[in-house]
């Protein structure tokens, strides 16, 4: 994939505004992230006929927003008068579990705080999930969403981040887009080791 940008004309980002879902249990969506989960409600659109011009209009719905820490918001749709339909499935299972939205906590204190909280609540909540760079809390919405909240156990280092992209560049290179030569995970790491060698010792 060829860019024409320079790095001085590439946009860049300021973070995440938010996060979006439909609901269809907006009173216990309401009271989970403002009660449980002490997100202040931001904003509110109510609307009417909405939709592209000559296409079919939206119900009429409700969109909320509530404030997650450094300017994010987590937002939700409610359309009135709709049912769920059975095509927006819940994945379950690793598939499910991948797709999630996760919050941060600057100290361990803090998500044991949240861990308690949750509990008392009796929302269904893990024991605190130690992995890499994160501690994580996961659990799930009155509407059946994947959360987390994490807390960094040790700064990112600029040793992570090469190996991050080494990492990528070997994914891309060995697996490309569905895998087509059905290659494994022992592939991708000797294709990696490969990378390492041929740009930091190949060249010395």
């Amino acid at each position: 994939m060829n860019f024409t940008m320079s790095p001085s004309e590439m946009p860049s980002l300021t973070g995440v505004h938010h996060t979006a879902f439909p609901t269809w249990r907006p009173k216990d969506t309401v009271e989970f992230y403002r009660d449980i989960m002490g997100l202040r409600i931001r904003h509110a659109i109510s609307a009417t006929g909405w939709g592209r011009s000559g296409g079919q209009p939206h119900p009429d719905f409700l969109h909320f927003f509530f404030e997650a820490g450094d300017a994010s918001a987590i937002a939700f749709f409610y359309y009135v008068g709709t049912e769920r339909r059975k095509e927006f499935t819940m994945l379950k299972g690793y598939l499910g579990l991948a797709r999630h939205t996760a919050w941060n906590v600057e100290t361990p204190q803090e998500l044991e705080k949240f861990e308690k909280r949750f509990r008392e609540a009796g929302v269904k909540v893990t024991e605190v999930v130690s992995h890499e760079t994160l501690d994580s809390l996961y659990f799930v919405d009155p509407n059946g969403y994947n959360l987390e909240i994490a807390c960094q156990t040790r700064p990112i280092e600029p040793v992570d981040i090469v190996d991050a992209n080494l990492t990528l560049d070997a994914m891309i290179e060995t697996f490309g887009n569905d895998n087509p030569q059905h290659k494994t995970m022992a592939d991708m790491w000797r294709r990696k080791g490969e990378l390492v060698q041929e740009r930091f010792f190949d060249t010395v």
